[in-house]
């Protein structure tokens, strides 16, 4: 039983935080499959401090979604404080998260994400602010470092620990790298041998077999599971049957993972309207069918659904033609 603070985890796989992705539908479905904890998108803590509606959407939370983690990003100490009280007050999570690692251009620019890891002291003061303002875990997740030159992500995690965070989450990559290259294990093996609390590994968990060995490899309590899951939350569970000793599970059948695809689509509807989970439905459905043989044409027709019925209408032709 792996704990954060004082909230207990029931496996060791967990959900990163994806912008654009980790809504609440996808969440269950990832869920259902066995991840033991879930994030949401990173959200403003300055727009929320603004009371923005959009940013505050995007903290939504069924009433079943537990242990949950409310995932805010900024560089101000005082307006992450408040935000991040206000993101707890609206989403009633279980941890407060710290992005320090979103790579992205306009995060960055702005101070925020990877760009902290630029100026560990900051990064401190920002989660002495935050676990200051808060009564539940605070977690922060960064990155190898900002570049090749400047690989700080022991002595960060040092910091992070010092300033009361009570887990960290490490991508092996650094931020320049993006998300290109091969994610550096050796670095997330040197964090957890540096801290005492507990330290998730991400980067490059395609299968089972990836997030087995990533947990014996760097001695860490938990694998945290990001890209590898786009349109495979089933992956999951092959992942928590690997890490057990268990034999894997098989893929559901293509029919089945589209009926679940469909029904990720409808429950975002019922909350965000059919508009919003269409535009979400266009990136989100093609990934249901990455690596299917003659899939194409169907995945060109996804990317411009209008309405649940042209997914309907689509899917079930999915359904008739593919395998």
């Amino acid at each position: 039983m792996v704990k954060i603070g004082n909230v207990e985890l029931a496996g060791r796989v967990t959900l990163a935080p994806m912008a654009g992705v980790t809504d609440f539908a996808f969440r269950r479905l990832c869920r259902e499959q066995g991840a033991a904890l879930t994030t949401s998108e990173m959200v403003s803590a300055r727009a929320l401090v603004y009371r923005d509606e959009k940013t505050k959407a995007l903290l939504y939370r069924p009433e079943d979604e537990r242990p949950f983690a409310a995932q805010i990003f900024g560089h101000e100490p005082e307006v992450m404080a408040e935000g991040a009280a206000l993101a707890l007050e609206l989403s009633g999570a279980d941890i407060l998260d710290i992005n320090m690692g979103c790579p992205v251009g306009k995060i960055v620019k702005g101070g925020d994400g990877s760009a902290l890891m630029r100026d560990p002291e900051l990064a401190g003061r920002i989660v002495e602010a935050v676990v200051r303002a808060v009564d539940r875990p605070v977690t922060v997740k960064f990155r190898k470092g900002w570049d090749g030159g400047s690989v700080n992500a022991v002595d960060f995690a040092r910091v992070l620990e010092q300033a009361g965070a009570a887990a960290l989450a490490v991508h092996g990559r650094t931020r320049v790298q993006m998300y290109a290259g091969k994610a550096d294990w050796d670095v997330i093996r040197e964090v957890k041998a540096a801290v005492s609390i507990p330290v998730a590994a991400n980067g490059d968990v395609f299968s089972g077999a990836d997030a087995a060995h990533i947990l014996r490899y760097t001695g860490c309590e938990l694998v945290m599971i990001g890209r590898g899951c786009l349109g495979d939350p089933w992956l999951f569970a092959r992942a928590d049957a690997a890490v057990e000793g268990r034999p894997e599970p098989p893929l559901p059948p293509l029919a089945e993972r589209m009926d679940a695809a469909v029904r990720q689509i409808r429950a975002l509807a019922e909350v965000s309207g059919e508009r919003a989970a269409c535009l979400e439905a266009r990136h989100h459905l093609p990934w249901y069918l990455h690596g299917v043989p003659y899939a194409a044409g169907y995945r060109a027709q996804l990317v411009h659904v209008e309405t649940l019925d042209d997914i309907d209408r689509i899917v079930k032709d999915v359904k008739r033609d593919l395998r």
